[in-house]
């Protein structure tokens, strides 16, 4: 058993977004995505995986597969790894998106 806390991995930066590993278990990985004002999730999928994410804090817009998704504290969403992700932090706050990949068997 293991416990952490998210808030110990809220880091931000002014270059860019931050990605924060808090368990890697061979097929599931959980991360904190930290984005400020302005930053921005490039599009992509995560083939063969489910795809897992809560938001901890702030607000903004999800696209997934070109479908725009208004995201604020406390919404779930869950993805295939087939269907392409992008986001962007839209307000003036700081984001942080919790994520677990869950890789599938083939």
């Amino acid at each position: 058993m293991e416990k952490k806390s998210i808030k110990a991995y809220q880091e931000f930066s002014e270059k860019r977004f931050t990605k924060r590993v808090i368990f890697n278990n061979g097929n599931s990985t959980a991360f904190v995505l930290n984005f400020l004002p302005g930053q921005m999730l490039p599009a992509h999928k995560h083939p063969d995986a489910e795809v897992y994410l809560f938001v901890v804090s702030g607000k903004g817009t999800m696209i997934i597969d070109g479908r725009e998704l208004e995201v604020t504290e406390t919404d779930l969403i869950h993805t295939s790894g087939d269907e392409e992700l992008s986001f962007f932090n839209t307000s003036n706050d700081g984001v942080s998106l919790y994520v677990v990949l869950n890789k599938l068997s083939k």
